[in-house]
């Protein structure tokens, strides 16, 4: 079941994690960070990239901090990649989008 949770920044902004269905449509799930001024503008930014149906339901898959690490780092502020496989490597993260950061 796919699930999220966020986490507040000293400077008031929030992290929004989100895991998905993968966009590769290989059936696996994606993880998707944003970074936003609070946590409606966070979801609208995914809305508006074409995530229609993305809602936040609680906070049960925090952004680890090197989530955090890697969307504060990235100009766009938008991340995703699929979720990893116990004892595979991890791929890289993929900008999601274009736009301002906060």
């Amino acid at each position: 079941m796919p699930g999220g949770g966020f986490s507040k920044l000293p400077n008031g902004s929030v992290v929004v994690a989100l895991s998905l269905p993968s966009p590769t449509g290989d059936g696996g799930t994606a993880r998707f960070l944003v970074h936003a001024a609070n946590r409606a503008r966070a979801l609208t930014r995914l809305r508006n990239l074409g995530l229609r149906a993305v809602y936040l339901r609680g906070n049960t898959e925090p952004p680890t901090p090197d989530e955090i690490t890697a969307v504060l780092h990235h100009p766009d502020g938008l991340l995703w990649r699929t979720q990893p496989v116990p004892g595979a490597v991890a791929e890289l993260w993929h900008p999601l989008g274009w736009g301002r950061r906060v």
